[in-house]
């Protein structure tokens, strides 16, 4: 919970040194500790307490999360984590697919800023689970750093996650008189450098397998997390962010129209959500005998348990189950260049006059 300000306690004076460079914060979803069932389900508590992602009044989800989820949904879920953790005792070598992912980029975006004499601090906390958002930003401004841009790894915006993360940076600076600059990052669906990075993962991947040949059948999925349709209607530009970057990535690749397939994945509950399914388009084209299907979800910066578990095994089982052929999930973000290429390009625009 955030602290709040005591008018009675003054905050203690920022060491003098403005100069102290302002820090970047790369924000993504977060991730669980460990694939147990023991830190699944703080995990998902808050989560799914987040007012943003669940709108129903608490006292009318709460026991339904406290008294059917979070019973059931941890050990299942942690049986799943526990198929995409990675091996590996050191911190720097097993652990979380989507952390490693987020440092990756971190490290490599710090690295570039640093040759190119960029003074920012690049720092990576979560939404959820640790590092926590709330804790990173204490700790920074407790240095001395009087200018913080907050980089959400969410390509398209939503309610759901970009809004999510701003409101925990503005609630957290509720507890510190001395208030920093605060700079956000709302999205960037038709970035260049992200777009060359979606088509590079794409020619790396034709490069090894064989370009797909849609006059056979063979499809491309671009794959995006759905969000309850409820939302979409009530105003959330999701849906159209994620379309217009699949406009640009055929417009920049070239890609005929009837290769590519657009579909929204990662439904849970009863609500309606936006479609159609991946599950149900993969279970479609695999009857329809597609003898090669690509995948890639370009609304994730770093894989997770939705890339790798998700569309890698559940959906690849699915497709071949069907009767389709071929199956390739197609990685891209992480720490590739293409995606530290696409972080780079928000990480100076947010930065413009800083730095």
């Amino acid at each position: 919970m955030d602290r709040p300000l005591d008018p009675g306690q003054p905050e203690a004076a920022a060491p003098p040194g403005a100069a102290e460079p302002p820090v970047l914060l790369l924000v993504n979803l977060g991730t669980p500790a460990t694939p147990t069932a023991k830190d699944v389900r703080p995990f998902l508590r808050e989560f799914l307490s987040d007012r943003r992602v669940i709108e129903m009044h608490p006292l009318l989800w709460r026991p339904v999360l406290e008294g059917v989820i979070l019973r059931v949904r941890p050990r299942a879920s942690a049986a799943k984590y526990a198929t995409v953790w990675l091996p590996g005792q050191e911190a720097d070598q097993g652990g979380s697919p989507l952390m490693h992912g987020t440092q990756a980029q971190a490290q490599m975006l710090q690295e570039r800023l640093d040759r190119a004499g960029v003074k920012v601090q690049v720092r990576v906390a979560m939404r959820y689970g640790e590092p926590a958002m709330g804790k990173v930003i204490d700790e920074v401004l407790a240095t001395g750093a009087r200018r913080l841009a907050v980089l959400p790894l969410y390509p398209q915006y939503s309610a759901t996650t970009v809004a999510s993360i701003v409101d925990v940076a503005a609630r957290r600076l509720l507890a510190h008189r001395d208030q920093p600059e605060l700079r956000t990052v709302r999205s960037f669906p038709v970035s260049r450098p992200y777009i060359a990075a979606l088509a590079t993962a794409l020619e790396e991947h034709w490069g090894r397998v064989g370009r797909p040949q849609p006059q056979r059948g063979d499809r491309l999925l671009l794959s995006f997390h759905s969000i309850p349709k409820a939302m979409h209607d009530d105003g959330d530009p999701y849906r159209a962010e994620c379309e217009a970057t699949v406009a640009a990535l055929r417009e920049h690749m070239q890609l005929p129209p009837e290769l590519v397939r657009t579909t929204y994945q990662s439904v849970f509950g009863p609500a309606e959500w936006i479609g159609p399914a991946t599950i149900d388009t993969v279970e479609a084209l695999g009857r329809e005998g597609c003898p090669r299907l690509d995948v890639i979800c370009p609304g994730f910066m770093a894989d997770c348990l939705e890339t790798l578990e998700e569309i890698d095994q559940l959906n690849r089982e699915t497709f071949v189950q069907a009767g389709g052929g071929e199956f390739h999930y197609v990685r891209w973000g992480n720490g590739t260049p293409g995606a530290v290429d696409a972080l780079e390009e928000q990480a100076r625009q947010v930065l413009s006059g800083w730095v």
